[in-house]
């Protein structure tokens, strides 16, 4: 019961650290910081941690060809991409229209599968991705209700969009490695080149923000960035993932974007109207039927008995 109880507790905290992020966003983007800026320090921190914290933990070390290349992929994808795309697509758009289009993610990881690894698409899955695709679609191209000046909401979308299509793509070609090394191996190794990626982009608006006349607040939830949305969630959700069944982490999955939406309205960063609830009842139901395992085959035994 108490290992339990610690399981909800650090999925539950991870999932809040991720919903919290698409409002605290908000406040540092664009006055104080640029979204290239804020991936850099983000980036550079986790890889320093990481690489620190691989040392002191392991000695396993990512050896051969094939598994170096993927790690550099998987750096280039789900670190320099993911988190460009991110934060570029939060500065133009609204938290709740960011969390809603982001949880396409399991149907991207479908997707990759089937094309990467070969898995079927049942029927099911095939409607929830139709379903999920609609509803993204609507977020990605509806009107700029109380765009903000320079605020670009369907461009915004959009990149979102293809941030969880990285982070998909990621999550599938990260499998092997994590299975085959240490995940503290993996992480540092994948930090270090998707910093390697971000620095030439990014560093410049890093240079740039204000480090010196940045308030109290900006400061705490820059810090909030890079260590608690890049290092303590991945560790919670790390910890928790051997011990929680699928079943459950997907219903932490959908309390995510839920509790962003409570977030932004209770700090009145965005409005939650009919119509984006509709457009989030689309994506939830195509998630759900995409996260559903496909029932088994019967046996041939059977089915032969059955044809007797």
């Amino acid at each position: 019961m108490k290992n339990s109880l610690r399981v909800h507790a650090a999925l539950f905290t991870a999932a809040f650290i991720y919903a919290a992020n698409y409002s605290l966003s908000k406040d540092v983007m664009p006055h104080f910081a640029r979204p290239f800026g804020l991936v850099t320090l983000r980036v550079i921190g986790a890889a320093l941690f990481f690489g620190i914290l691989s040392r002191l933990v392991t000695q396993d070390r990512i050896v051969g060809r094939a598994d170096n290349i993927r790690s550099v992929l998987c750096g280039l994808i789900g670190i320099a991409s993911n988190q460009l795309l991110f934060f570029s697509g939060l500065e133009l758009t609204t938290p709740i229209n960011a969390s809603l289009v982001q949880t396409v993610s399991p149907i991207v990881v479908v997707l990759a599968s089937a094309i990467l690894l070969g898995e079927k698409i049942t029927r099911a899955r095939a409607v929830g991705i139709l379903l999920a695709g609609v509803g993204a679609a609507l977020i990605i191209l509806g009107r700029k209700t109380g765009a903000t000046p320079g605020q670009d909401t369907p461009l915004g979308n959009l990149y979102i969009l293809l941030n969880a299509t990285a982070f998909g793509v990621y999550l599938v070609i990260v499998t092997p490695l994590m299975r085959k090394y240490h995940p503290f191996t993996v992480l540092a190794r994948i930090f270090l080149m998707g910093a390697l990626a971000v620095v030439p982009f990014g560093w410049r608006q890093a240079m740039a923000i204000d480090y010196a006349h940045l308030p109290t607040l900006i400061w705490a939830e820059i810090l909030y960035m890079v260590i608690c949305l890049t290092i303590l969630a991945y560790l919670l959700n790390n910890w928790a993932l051997k011990y929680a069944s699928p079943a459950l982490t997907g219903v932490y999955i959908y309390l995510q974007p839920v509790l962003a939406v409570i977030i932004a309205v209770g700090l009145g960063k965005d409005s939650f109207t009919l119509e984006k609830a509709l457009q989030a009842s689309l994506i939830f139901l195509g998630v759900f039927l995409v996260s559903r395992k496909p029932k088994p085959a019967p046996p041939v035994a059977s089915l032969a008995s059955a044809q007797d």
